[in-house]
């Protein structure tokens, strides 16, 4: 036997990375919430949630790279849970691999018109980007217009 047939061959286009992101599917569509710890995460996944978005991950999501596609989903240790801060993890209904389509970076003091697009690279595929501050009232509503509008549709 070989050295190299000891091994797998590994498969061209496909990649994973983990990120500190909390992740919810719009319309079938990936939204990745990123931020420091208290930045608002949850809430915004929350507030999502509420107005039809599902849970996909909280806190931790998996990106899978396979060719040209890039899928969310969550680490099994934590599939199907939010920490609702105040009242603890809540088992709540959740989908699997999903098409990542856009990344919301939560921070304060940011262009209120952006001059170009932003995108980001996740495993070598780029992603659209947004800033907003997730204790907007409207911060759910520009999320979902940022689907609408930036995104092209599923």
């Amino acid at each position: 036997m070989s050295r190299d047939s000891k091994f797998p061959p590994k498969t061209a286009g496909v990649s994973t990375e983990t990120l500190h992101v909390s992740t919810v599917a719009i319309d079938g569509r990936a939204v990745l919430i990123e931020g420091p710890s208290g930045a608002g995460k949850s809430d915004l996944a929350l507030r999502l949630i509420d107005r039809g978005a599902v849970l996909v991950s909280d806190d931790y999501t998996i990106l899978i790279r396979n060719g040209e596609t890039l899928l969310a989903t969550a680490p099994v240790t934590i599939a199907g849970k939010i920490e609702v801060r105040g009242i603890g993890i809540v088992p709540m209904e959740h989908v699997e691999r999903v098409p990542a389509a856009l990344v919301v970076r939560l921070a304060g003091g940011f262009d209120r018109m952006p001059l170009e697009r932003m995108e980001r690279k996740i495993a070598g595929i780029a992603i659209p980007e947004i800033t907003l501050d997730a204790h907007e009232n409207a911060a759910p509503i520009k999320v979902e217009l940022a689907l609408r509008r930036i995104i092209a549709p599923a």
